[in-house]
């Protein structure tokens, strides 16, 4: 996508806002100010796991989201919060007990909107009060945080007040219009209790002439004086059609649209011919952005529906062009308007996705469920006044009659770059120009920029903060471990009796880690206060550092560590094949925590320093074993090129399911070396070395016959300076002159010592 303006201050701060501070935004702007490309921005930018959804199909096409409605499984009839009553049999209201009893969650999705960080609602001027308080609702319930407005989540709002409003029938407004004081979305009672930052976009990149950009202003705020209706009613030319001209006539129905494409289509020579789209997998025809039958001719005038992704960009949306030629291979030649620059079309793809929870990295993934496919043209003689909200027109004949709703004529009259394209076939009257009143109190509270620089900084030292406390939880590696023990519950296998050990045992080590992180974040709690009062970094740095420390020493040695040894030793036993992808899993699932914690900040201030390399640490031993395995394979075939040897493999013996440890150490006891250890029973030597370090601490193997005393010697006075409980501190001062079951053994060694 094209790189925002560095010039724009308000486009910047909006995201800095988005990504550093947990404040609910209301994004706006005046036609052509960039607010789409503002999502786009957030979209591709943001770390947080953000949904996006917008009021209807094509704008969450548009948007690169979903509807609101299939998102929330929201109800189609007016929603009342709880502490509204209406009286009526059947009027179809559904409150907040009938909202959650139709609503159908699969674990997955409770999943989804629990880790939801922020909620992006697009072309917010069409969204109703009811169904953001319903989205409100929703979000507490499943979240578990009925006194948070949206359950904790961050929304941002995008979209301007003064173009389409929401549809509501006048049956349901008569059933809610004492509950809401309108039918706008900032009247909903969620927006009382958690109001948004008001950030307007006000530089203009669609039009740059002054005159007309005052008269739009007038328009959009009702403070049109007689001179300037006038002037814009100069534009009115009842007869002129354009022809020859590329304008487009910009109309308020779909069939007066249609009426207007399909006769100038038939008057031009030539045969007609049909280009059909392809929908793959799940995609409403609802939703389709461009005819599925696209029907053109030679010298048809058309219209992009969508941006050119190249650089320098070629066309936007809603750029005119002409049919130049249909090639034999069914590829479609275009002049693009005001130039004569030709282009050959490519087909372009819409997807249309849902959102799911990938809990092994801790994202929001986005996953296709069908896809659309035709050339991005559509007709383009006429267009309705809806469909044109945020496209851009260098010519356009406004075609409205009499039949002006409100916001139309700001919409209509913003889709083009200057006064002189602009032509009208019916006269603007007073009247036309009409804007809600509660839209003008809501849209005059916007905050200054030089207010928005004050408050930031402030709020992301609160945020920050939030974040840190936040990480100090061991709650969801806990409920990941209880997951896997009601997987393990109704298992039959080989070795359940290991499998049940392993798992009480992580679950016991996870509560444990849990209460550690309670009782830091009491103490974090303090330093975090007082960081916001001095500004100074430097206690926290110290404190939060060694936490990281421990806690990343804690996931790695107490949880991955025994996941991997029980892996290796059960991987090739047969058929408990799904308790090693479990086991694979679980392993992925707390390196991704692990990898939080390694990366957690507080700003610019990083508390990774000293921790060991844990993507070197990841590689499986195995996998290290193999290439130096092959390395070593290579080098003796090039040492002995030209002879020719074979060895017969020993048969592999089967893995034990239990007793892994105990069998470790009877070898040992009986004289055989580590590598003969891991030859022998086909285990990586980590965890050979990691078995007889649990038998040091469990008083069954002396320290001093599983390692030299100057290996001891070297360690020990570490352990006293470093302590006994994390290794990682250790073991980056040691680096490769100690492995971490040595590390672990004497560190066990100094605990019995010390009890």
């Amino acid at each position: 996508m094209p790189q925002p303006d560095t010039a724009n201050r308000m486009f910047h701060l909006a995201a800095d806002y988005i990504n550093n501070t947990n404040r609910h935004i209301f994004l706006t702007g005046k036609a052509g100010t960039g607010k789409t490309t503002f999502l786009k921005y957030i979209r591709q930018h943001t770390t947080k796991n953000t949904v996006v959804i917008a009021p209807t199909g094509v704008a969450a096409i548009n948007a690169g989201g979903v509807t609101m409605h299939s998102f929330f499984q929201l109800p189609f009839g007016p929603y009342v919060p709880t502490g509204a009553h209406l009286f009526g049999v059947d009027n179809g209201v559904t409150d907040a007990h009938a909202l959650f009893r139709n609503i159908r969650f699969n674990h997955d999705k409770k999943q989804l909107l629990q880790e939801m960080e922020l909620l992006v609602i697009d072309e917010v001027s069409m969204v109703r009060a009811d169904t953001l308080d319903a989205i409100d609702a929703i979000l507490r319930h499943f979240r578990g945080q009925p006194l948070v407005p949206f359950g904790g989540v961050q929304v941002l709002y995008i979209g301007d007040l003064f173009q389409l409003p929401p549809v509501m029938p006048e049956e349901q407004w008569k059933l809610l219009k004492d509950v809401y004081d309108s039918v706008f979305f900032f009247d909903a009672r969620v927006m009382q209790q958690a109001p948004p930052l008001f950030i307007e976009l006000n530089k203009i990149y669609r039009q740059n002439e002054a005159t007309f950009i005052s008269l739009l202003n007038g328009v959009r705020n009702s403070s049109l004086d007689w001179d300037d209706l006038e002037t814009l009613n100069q534009r009115y030319l009842p007869h002129f059609t354009g022809d020859g001209d590329q304008y487009i006539v910009l109309t308020t129905h779909n069939r007066r649209a249609d009426e207007i494409n399909n006769a100038r289509l038939a008057a031009m020579p030539g045969g007609i011919h049909t280009f059909t789209g392809e929908i793959k997998g799940d995609f409403s025809d609802k939703a389709l952005p461009t005819d599925m039958d696209l029907r053109i001719k030679r010298g048809a005038q058309v219209m992009f529906i969508k941006n050119d992704v190249a650089e320098p960009r070629r066309y936007f949306n809603g750029k005119l062009a002409t049919v130049k030629e249909i090639m034999p291979d069914d590829k479609i030649v275009v002049t693009l308007a005001e130039s004569e620059e030709t282009l050959v079309l490519e087909k372009e793809t819409w997807r249309n996705i849902r959102y799911s929870w990938n809990k092994t990295e801790g994202t929001v993934d986005e996953e296709e469920m069908g896809s659309f496919t035709q050339y991005p043209i559509r007709l383009a003689w006429a267009i309705t006044i809806h469909k044109s909200q945020g496209l851009t027109f260098e010519k356009a004949i406004i075609d409205a009659g009499n039949a002006f709703a409100p916001g139309q004529v700001y919409v209509a009259l913003s889709r083009c770059t200057s006064l002189e394209g602009l032509v009208l076939h019916s006269r603007i009257h007073p009247g036309a120009i009409r804007t809600d009143e509660q839209v003008l109190a809501f849209s005059s509270r916007f905050h200054k920029e030089e207010e928005l620089e004050m408050l930031l900084e402030g709020e992301k030292l609160v945020f920050w903060a939030e974040q840190l406390l936040k990480l100090f939880s061991a709650e969801k590696i806990l409920a990941e471990l209880q997951v896997h023990a009601a997987w393990l519950r109704d298992k039959k296998m080989t070795g359940m009796e290991s499998a049940l050990t392993l798992s009480r045992n992580l679950q016991q080590r996870a509560a444990a880690l849990h209460e550690v992180g309670l009782k830091f974040r009491q103490q974090l709690d303090p330093l975090l206060k007082e960081v916001l009062q001095s500004g100074n970094t430097t206690t926290l740095s110290e404190r939060v550092g060694k936490a990281v420390a421990y806690f990343t020493n804690e996931i790695y040695e107490s949880f991955i560590q025994p996941v991997r040894r029980e892996r290796d030793i059960v991987k090739d036993i047969p058929k408990i094949k799904k308790y090693v992808l479990q086991l694979s899993g679980l392993e992925h699932f707390l390196w991704s925590r692990l990898e939080i914690f390694a990366d957690a900040s507080y700003g610019n201030v990083k508390f990774n320093e000293g921790l060991p390399d844990y993507e070197s640490l990841r590689r499986p031993p195995a996998e290290k074993a193999k290439e130096a395995k092959e390395s070593n394979d290579t080098k003796d075939t090039k040492e002995t090129k030209g002879t020719k040897a074979t060895k017969e493999k020993p048969a592999k013996k089967p893995r034990e399911a239990g007793g892994s440890r105990r069998g470790t150490l009877e070898l040992f006891l009986s004289g055989k070396t580590l590598q003969e250890i891991s030859a022998e029973r086909d285990l990586a030597m980590s965890t050979v070395e990691s078995h007889l370090a649990d038998c040091v601490a469990n008083d069954e193997l002396q320290l001093n016959r599983f390692m030299d005393d100057k290996k001891i010697a070297l360690i020990l006075p570490l352990v006293k300076e470093l302590g006994a409980t994390a290794s990682a501190p250790i073991k980056a001062r040691l680096g490769e002159t100690a492995t971490w079951a040595e590390i672990r053994a004497v560190q066990a060694y100094y605990r019995r010592t010390m009890e």
